[in-house]
């Protein structure tokens, strides 16, 4: 079997490029500290399972025999019918009496440390590349804000099922792709693990890369990645003294 090398790993970084068009125009090389991240299932398990339970509301409840309106007077008589001993009418027994041991309200929510967070999101990132299902964009802030414009576009990209992911709000693809019911647009500020998960093509706006590093790298790795010359668009240059 062939080695791993150097050259392979980069290239399964470099993605094609598309504008609005639907057509290649460029290659971007993606940053491997966000994109090249060692899949781990039991934590991707572990943040699933934090995150649905987060969204529960536990708002459940029932009565108990105490709860329940009516009357507390012995049915009948303890001895001599015959019959099994009861109380009143509002026993768990009986239909319309009290619930025993049933749910009531409570608090689901459970908390992960940043860094876990962190870490299962590149995680999930990592793998959807490897997939190949992910896919850059320029230029999307220039569609129509028409239904139809974004399926066209869609169709040409070959991908359904999609997370768009704007750096933040854009009020003209939000609305060409509300009513389409196997898109999904979210913000890089509201983006996590799950939400990647559970669509199979991520179409990323090459703006909300920029802010996909600043959001979730440290200071180290984004000044790196800036030396390296890749993706950010905001980049601090340094006058040199004369």
């Amino acid at each position: 079997m062939p080695r791993k090398t150097k050259e392979n790993k980069e290239s399964k970084l470099n993605v094609p490029l598309y504008n609005i068009k639907g057509e290649t125009v460029d290659t971007i090389k993606l940053p491997r500290e966000i994109f090249d991240v060692k899949t781990s299932p039991k934590l991707l398990a572990q943040v699933i399972r934090v995150y649905q339970a987060n969204q529960r509301a536990g708002t459940h409840n029932t009565k108990t025999r105490s709860q329940v309106i009516g009357s507390t007077r012995k049915i009948y008589r303890q001895k001599g019918t015959g019959r099994a001993r009861h109380g009143d009418i509002k026993a768990p027994i009986f239909i319309g009496g009290g619930i025993a041991h049933g749910p009531k309200p409570r608090d689901y929510s459970k908390t992960l440390s940043k860094k876990t967070k962190r870490v299962a999101f590149f995680s999930v990132l990592s793998n959807k590349l490897a997939e190949g299902k992910i896919k850059v964009i320029k230029g999307l802030e220039k569609i129509e804000p028409k239904t139809k414009r974004m399926i066209e576009l869609l169709k040409k990209l070959k991908i359904t099922n999609t997370l768009l992911i704007l750096p933040e709000k854009i009020e003209n693809i939000i609305l060409s792709a509300r009513n389409i019911p196997y898109v999904h647009v979210s913000s890089v500020k509201t983006l996590n693990a799950y939400e990647v998960l559970r669509y199979q093509d991520i179409l990323f706006m090459k703006e909300a890369l920029s802010e996909l590093i600043n959001n979730f790298l440290v200071k180290e790795d984004r000044q790196k990645i800036e030396k390296q010359g890749e993706i950010l668009s905001k980049r601090k240059t340094t006058k040199k003294k004369a």
